[in-house]
């Protein structure tokens, strides 16, 4: 399934819900148009959730970090909500979830911009 992504402003943040798998080509480059295009618009506090991403091969991996410095560089932040058991542990193996805030609750996430 191709990777799909909506947002929605929740408060001073925005929630980018994706759904699909994060891959080279399309679905990459979609997760990149929409954090960029986030920052352009100064919505700097993203929560990227991942509970409907069911795979994200190295490109995904690749752009996730890419936008994690991309909102860093630009005074932002980015957190996960959500990790299903495979991206989880995707991030385990990779030693990238200590990299991530990670969250299992949304409102956890959003307070976290506090």
């Amino acid at each position: 399934m191709p990777l799909r992504a909506t947002h929605r402003d929740a408060g001073q943040a925005t929630v980018v819900d994706l759904s699909g798998k994060i891959t080279l080509g399309e679905g990459s480059a979609l997760l990149r148009k929409t954090v960029r295009g986030l920052l352009d618009e100064k919505r700097i506090h993203i929560v990227l959730n991942l509970g409907d991403v069911d795979y994200i091969d190295s490109s995904g991996i690749g752009e996730l970090v890419s936008a994690y410095t991309t909102a860093k560089g630009r005074g932002g932040e980015l957190k996960l909500l959500h990790l299903t058991k495979k991206v989880h542990d995707l991030l385990q193996l990779t030693k990238l979830y200590t990299v991530f805030d990670v969250y299992t609750e949304e409102s956890a996430a959003l307070n976290s911009f506090q």
